[in-house]
């Protein structure tokens, strides 16, 4: 049995080591990236406070598929360059939006989003996913939260 969790009283860039050692441990010599892309989305959803959807858009024949999450039902099919996650699959950056209403373009695929971090996930100079975290309170994510979320991205790069 697993228990990743942090402390309540973590700091922020101890959780995010925390979180990146425990991803690393659980996809450590799985060959299956859905797997893989799974617990990393439940292992995010243990560890970052205020999220209401957590989980992976793969690339797929040239835009991006739902792939593993946490949260309520979302958009299956997202054109690469639409919407925040499709900016992050265009530019191979990482979006963090602290008020979803203000981004050009936004896709609400929930009305409760407030604010939303997709980061690339990039393999061999290819964006083969994205990771996105979304929350309800505007302005949750910062450069912690990106920097913490693209060391993540960096690590799985060949592990989905």
């Amino acid at each position: 049995m697993f228990d990743f969790r942090p402390a309540a009283d973590t700091p922020k860039p101890e959780a995010y080591r925390q979180l990146l050692d425990a991803a690393r441990a659980l996809t450590d010599g799985e060959r299956d990236g859905v797997a893989n892309m799974a617990n990393v989305a439940a292992l995010m959803w243990e560890f970052l406070p205020d999220l209401n959807w957590s989980g992976f858009y793969r690339m797929v024949e040239g835009e991006l598929v739902l792939g593993p999450f946490i949260g309520r039902p979302a958009c299956i099919r997202i054109p690469v360059g639409q919407g925040v996650c499709g900016a992050a699959a265009a530019s191979g950056e990482s979006q963090l939006v602290k008020d979803v209403h203000a981004f050009p373009g936004h896709i609400a695929c929930d009305a409760e989003s407030a604010a939303e971090l997709v980061v690339p996930v990039i393999r061999a100079g290819e964006v083969i996913a994205v990771i996105d975290l979304d929350s309800p309170r505007t302005g949750r994510f910062d450069t912690e939260d990106r920097d913490g979320i693209e060391a993540v991205a960096r690590m799985l790069a060949d592990r989905i």
